[in-house]
């Protein structure tokens, strides 16, 4: 809804489908509603480890997640397609929390816009192609590969990385509106980089602000993100931020240390410290 204020029809936040496999009032339903309202609490938003990894030492362990990074590898590589089943709330309907008659809905929902899109992206463009249609296949198949971990890893960085706070269900109740900023400020990280870097990320580098300013056209972060860093500074807060790669592989690390049980990610932890200060 950031350009909603320009009232016009075709990029309206009510009438605009974007290009990818969720339906979009799916996504502003989980993205909108549930994830800037309970940034970062574990057990209310499912951007913590997309239902299917553990980011946080608090969350109980179970074996499952020994496999985290494999399934984060996944996840990287159809992430529109997780994005979809994020959508869905897979993981509330297997646990009997959601309307039958309504996930099934949604699901069809998704599964016809995935249809349409596999039936233009691998049949019907490389049709059109005549002679070329395997190298047209190709590249669409590889576009859609780099855009999803293009997209995943950006994403990544919003949340995962080391010196981002998770809330307890416990912490929010009774929370004012002045906590729920608190919140928003702690629970997110930012990239540095140049204004290629934020063009190409879609702004969303400016995690912080976006969370501040969630109906905030996105091209303003920029403008707005020395003020927010002021009133950190001011409170002595913690601005995370950091480049591209120092954000994708503190989350990486975080992915595969907290597969691990509490006693061994400590020891995994400590072992990846000497080694790093030895290299130092």
């Amino acid at each position: 809804g950031q350009w909603d204020w320009m009232r016009d029809n075709t990029i309206h936040s009510t009438t605009w489908e974007w290009d990818n496999a969720s339906p979009s009032d799916m996504w502003k339903h989980s993205h909108n509603e549930v994830h800037h309202t309970y940034t970062n609490v574990l057990g209310k938003d499912n951007d913590l480890g997309y239902g299917i990894m553990r980011v946080d030492e608090d969350q109980k362990w179970i074996p499952f997640y020994l496999a985290q990074p494999l399934w984060n590898f996944i996840n990287a590589c159809l992430f529109q397609y997780g994005i979809a089943a994020y959508d869905l709330e897979i993981g509330k309907y297997l646990k009997g929390r959601t309307d039958k008659e309504e996930f099934t809905r949604n699901g069809k929902q998704v599964l016809a816009k995935i249809g349409r899109h596999a039936a233009r992206d691998y049949v019907l463009h490389p049709l059109l192609s005549g002679p070329s249609a395997a190298s047209t296949l190709t590249a669409n198949l590889t576009a859609n590969l780099v855009r999803n971990l293009w997209t995943h890893s950006v994403i990544m960085c919003g949340h995962f990385p080391d010196g981002v706070q998770t809330f307890e269900k416990t912490s929010i109740e009774g929370e004012t509106r002045g906590e729920w900023y608190l919140r928003q400020m702690l629970g997110s990280a930012n990239i540095s980089g140049n204004s290629l870097l934020h063009f190409m990320t879609g702004n969303l580098s400016f995690q912080i602000e976006h969370h501040l300013f969630p109906d905030l056209p996105s091209n303003r972060y920029a403008e707005i993100a020395p003020r927010v860093q002021e009133l950190f500074a001011r409170y002595g807060l913690t601005y995370v931020s950091g480049s591209l790669p120092k954000q994708v592989a503190s989350a990486w690390k975080k992915v595969f240390t907290l597969s691990l049980p509490n006693t061994l990610a400590g020891k995994a932890i400590t072992a990846a410290s000497t080694i790093s200060s030895r290299a130092a």
